[in-house]
């Protein structure tokens, strides 16, 4: 499984809030919403926010084993 847990953590660290995403970059709510829930978002969601927060790939995202 993906996970976003990351991706918080470096928005703080370069001072960008869920608010900004939303009105400054115009990232859709539900966007934000399937990364909070760790659900499936796009590459080009991935690639836009590596752009704005100027990171990796690595930066925002984990791979997880599932637990059996």
């Amino acid at each position: 499984m993906i996970i976003y847990t990351k991706l918080w953590k470096t928005m703080k660290d370069c001072g960008i809030s869920q608010y900004k995403l939303l009105n400054k970059y115009k990232m859709s709510a539900g966007q934000l919403d399937r990364l909070r829930k760790n659900g499936n978002v796009s590459t080009y969601t991935l690639n836009t926010l590596c752009k704005i927060l100027n990171c990796k790939i690595e930066d925002i995202a984990e791979y997880v084993p599932d637990e059996e």
